[in-house]
């Protein structure tokens, strides 16, 4: 290829990336941005990674900044990029309680929450570094702790809708999930979310459906909030059945030396997904997580030939289980046992993905530490019974103090 055949197709895709540049341009000159600043009610479940797009912003610039106010009008704001929109956060880094500031991340203009949470509900806003706001968003995160299932294979229904007078408050439930398991009975589940119909919400507050937001949305006045308080998320879970897909998930190299050594001796045993190794210290609690998943994902969890269900393991269920699937579909082993050695597989989407081998012994230094929740709850337990002790404690000697002060109490020894 000589030179003028090169700077011919450098020219080209130099042109592409132009065109590319102007047709991102126009989507924000397409999408003029209100006179007037709306906000966008958007309710999500705790745990869950959230996307804010900026629709519109002026053609002249360049990066936009995100602001945050607990509520509307308030003198504290949040500005979580920097000036020039550049602040990165890699999702695979964030843990659940991290601060808010240290959990989201900038690209092309939209903002990214990482495990939101439902302190981060709240008025989210898209503008320059000067404060001026293009677009805005009113997000309701709420908590899966309270979260109710329903099982509909055991002829239970969701919960009825609640009137009180034009207030109606009911569940809105989403899409269901795929199945989360193939070739054996599996389970698909729909996350039910809490919304409410007034007359009485502030017009300031852009809706999908007239007069409909979320329950925690900054439109509800405060008086409506409070009943919308004891109608909590619900998710409605049934069995499904799949077939799986044909797929080669062995490489040939890895293949090739297994075959090698099987000429040699017995041929060894074979993971159709990585495997991981874990040693656990017994007595002491393990949390588990699936890779690459998230709350909304579908997700299950076997032992070895042993298929742990949502309708047997799913937290709330009951209160004594010691190994239970929490919302956020982890794997929860308290007060590790020897029996609970083996391989536990992963499901995501409908797919094994990975597996988890889990050995138990009873040496070994263990370190403590106050990240360590079972070593909150023995010292918390430590401290209440000291409590409790010196509360006795005090409780009866001024008992004695009275009957000493007002001669009340019976001469024992006489």
């Amino acid at each position: 290829m000589n030179l003028a055949h090169t700077t011919v197709l450098l020219w080209v895709w130099g042109s592409l990336q132009a065109f590319e540049i102007v047709e991102k341009e126009n989507i924000f000159q397409r999408t003029p941005c209100p006179a007037f600043l709306m906000f966008d009610n958007a309710a999500y479940l705790a745990d869950m990674s959230i996307e804010l797009p900026c629709h519109c912003k002026p053609e002249e610039v360049s990066a936009v900044v995100w602001y945050y106010q607990k509520h509307l009008g308030s003198s504290h704001t949040k500005v979580l990029t920097d000036f020039d929109g550049r602040v990165l956060t890699e999702a695979a880094r964030v843990r659940v309680g991290s601060d808010m500031l240290a959990r989201f991340s900038i690209r092309m203009f939209s903002l990214l929450v990482f495990r939101a949470q439902p302190e981060d509900s709240g008025l989210y806003f898209c503008g320059t570094r000067k404060g001026d706001y293009f677009y805005a968003y009113d997000v309701d995160i709420q908590s899966s702790e309270g979260m109710v299932a329903t099982f509909k294979d055991q002829g239970q229904e969701p919960f009825a809708d609640d009137y009180y007078g034009s207030l109606h408050v009911f569940t809105t439930f989403w899409e269901w999930t795929p199945c989360d398991r193939c070739g054996v009975r599996g389970e698909q589940w729909r996350i039910g979310l809490c919304y409410l119909q007034s007359p009485d919400l502030s017009p300031r507050y852009r809706k999908t459906l007239p007069d409909v937001v979320s329950c925690g949305s900054q439109a509800v006045p405060r008086k409506l909030r409070a009943k919308a308080r004891d109608h909590p998320p619900e998710l409605l879970v049934q069995s499904c059945m799949v077939p799986c897909r044909k797929t080669t998930t062995t490489r040939e190299g890895v293949m090739a030396i297994f075959n090698y050594i099987s000429k040699v001796g017995s041929r060894p045993w074979v993971p159709q997904v990585p495997i991981q190794f874990h040693q656990q210290r017994l007595g002491h609690g393990l949390i588990i997580s699936c890779p690459g998943a998230r709350p909304e994902h579908a997700v299950a969890w076997d032992k070895d030939r042993q298929y742990l269900y949502r309708t047997q393991y799913l937290t709330g269920i009951n209160r004594s289980m010691r190994v239970f699937i929490d919302h956020g579909n982890h794997l929860h082993i308290r007060f590790t046992q020897l029996d609970d050695r083996g391989i536990y597989y992963c499901w995501r989407q409908g797919v094994r993905v990975a597996g988890f081998r889990l050995g138990v012994t009873s040496r070994g230094r263990y370190k403590v530490s106050f990240s360590d929740p079972e070593t909150r709850s023995a010292v918390e337990l430590t401290l209440l019974g000291y409590l409790l002790i010196t509360a006795i404690f005090v409780t009866i000697h001024l008992c004695r103090c009275c009957c000493h002060l007002f001669r009340c109490c019976p001469n024992f020894s006489s």
